[in-house]
């Protein structure tokens, strides 16, 4: 089994006995940890970091990207918008506001998976809906969307397609200048027309 898995379900296990405890919780209907298992192992609680790129883009309103860093880390780099909850204040009141608001898919983002991972499981395990952890996290964010790498000749259209849109990107989160290798500077050149003598004669 993937070490992972192993470790999250090890905090599963862990948030089954602690969130009975918690005061703030008791009003929330939390999910059997078997269900939970079962949700961990899907693939579809991930989204990639061109579908979360895509969303921001597009200007989606459903969008909420929650960064489980801390402080210090969200003030030196973060996503457009990203509300910073570190996973330790995740179960606070206010925190707790952020979630189970109708037709919002909550993105939590972290360096990799692993933060991001903790604070879903949390989430899910106090019944929220439309978690999802952006796979990867902010390392593959710039492995992707601010350094993008361009596929081989032989690879599939699909890979350039994706390329040309993580270029487009990559000026949107960046700001940077669209590169313009191919065209070249034309000299044009102004000839003065010479000055004709006036004819001779008049009206």
């Amino acid at each position: 089994m993937n070490r992972n898995y192993i470790f999250l379900t090890i905090l599963m296990l862990f948030l089954a006995v602690g969130t009975i405890f918690l005061n703030k919780t008791e009003k929330l209907k939390q999910i059997e940890p078997d269900k939970l298992l079962w949700e961990i192992i899907q693939p579809t609680r991930y989204v990639s970091t061109d579908q979360v790129a895509k969303m921001i883009i597009q200007q989606d309103p459903s969008l909420e990207i929650i960064d489980v860093r801390n402080e210090k880390e969200f003030n030196n780099f973060s996503l457009p918008k990203a509300i910073n909850i570190p996973v330790d204040s995740l179960l606070s009141e206010t925190s707790l506001e952020n979630f189970g608001i109708p037709g919002t898919k909550v993105v939590f983002i972290s360096n990799d998976d692993i933060k991001a991972d903790q604070a879903w499981i949390i989430a899910k395990r106090l019944g929220f809906d439309g978690m999802y952890v952006m796979r990867g996290g902010l390392n593959c964010w710039m492995r992707t969307i601010i350094q993008p790498v361009e596929p081989p000749e032989y690879a599939p259209l699909t890979e350039f397609a994706t390329y040309e849109f993580r270029k487009g990107a990559k000026l949107y989160f960046t700001g940077a200048k669209p590169e313009n290798t191919e065209t070249k500077k034309v000299k044009v050149i102004v000839k003065r027309r010479k000055k004709t003598k006036a004819a001779s004669g008049g009206c």
